[in-house]
């Protein structure tokens, strides 16, 4: 059965309405085509006008949403010829994180993303996206493959955070991380990253110091989930929906803020409703940004990389 997110019980409330009308219609032999079309259209444009107008807190919803597409999807989808790259050549093949070599509009390309699962057993498989920092130390190694053989890098990023757990403090959670900041702002090949649903705090960064930071139109991207911001400033979690507000999180006001270069628009009511359409949208940002940094030398993008993050962040003085 289908997830149904409380802002969108008025939309299956007249969708089983039209679904009466069409059963009556077939069982009596009544012509309801007319009132059914009414509905219909009534249906269309009230999707529309909802989903253009939703609040942060609402966007989370689908970002968060279980059917949306995940990374392995993507990849199915946009790529051909994918292969898979395993471990960090230090003991451990974290599976939160997948990469490997693949075609995109028959180039090569090194594609890494974080990956969820659909079910509980494949949660449980993939850690539920958070990845550990054996994770972000097989990404480095996929990354300083892809510079030492001029292959583009492609990042799909969906994930709540990296993972919070002892073992990953005690095997050097944030020096992983810090060591992907640093080593992905000096890669003189083009890079490109997709926050696709979560983009959570430095689990997400860890991937995304790229030449194009894009983003799905639900997704969101934050230094930190609105219930732990709320948990902090007020104590209370379930304040969540206020903290979205402050934060900035979505797509428009991150543009807006120069902290990414692209929004990608989803299928009415999100990406779970139309996967080969979001990803197609998504194929054709990539291969725009990758025409584009082709023209530039390596040391042009690493320069511009370097001054794309020096300058987000905007101050208002008091």
């Amino acid at each position: 059965m289908a997830t149904v997110l409380d802002f969108e019980k008025p939309i299956i409330d007249i969708q089983n309405k039209i679904d009466e009308l069409k059963q009556m219609s077939e069982t009596s032999g009544m012509d309801l085509e007319s009132q059914i079309e009414s509905f219909e259209r009534q249906a269309e444009d009230y999707k529309k006008e909802l989903y253009s107008k939703l609040k942060p807190s609402q966007k989370l919803q689908i970002a968060r949403h279980p059917e949306r597409p995940k990374f392995l999807d993507y990849v199915n989808l946009m790529c051909e010829n994918f292969v898979e790259l395993h471990g960090d050549r230090e003991g451990m093949d974290d599976r939160a994180i997948i990469g490997g070599l693949a075609k995109l509009n028959g180039k090569p390309v090194m594609i890494i993303g974080i990956q969820k699962g659909k079910s509980t057993k494949e949660n449980l498989e993939y850690n539920f996206g958070m990845p550990q920092p054996q994770g972000y130390r097989k990404a480095l190694r996929l990354f300083k493959h892809a510079n030492k053989f001029n292959i583009p890098i492609v990042t799909i990023i969906d994930t709540p955070g990296a993972y919070p757990g002892i073992m990953a403090e005690e095997t050097g959670q944030g020096a992983a991380i810090a060591m992907n900041l640093r080593e992905m702002s000096k890669l003189s090949v083009p890079i490109v990253s997709i926050i696709t649903g979560e983009g959570c705090s430095g689990g997400a960064l860890g991937l995304a110091v790229s030449d194009r930071v894009m983003m799905l139109e639900h997704a969101y991207y934050t230094v930190i989930s609105p219930e732990g911001c709320a948990s902090i400033l007020w104590r209370d979690a379930a304040r969540y929906a206020e903290a979205a507000e402050a934060l900035k999180i979505t797509s428009k006001d991150l543009l807006e803020l120069g902290i990414i270069d692209e929004e990608i628009i989803e299928p009415l009511g999100g990406a779970h409703n139309d996967y080969e359409k979001v990803a197609s949208a998504m194929k054709s940002s990539i291969i725009k940004a990758f025409d584009e940094l082709s023209k530039l030398s390596p040391e042009k993008l690493r320069a511009e990389r370097y001054n794309k993050f020096r300058r987000m962040g905007k101050f208002i003085e008091v």
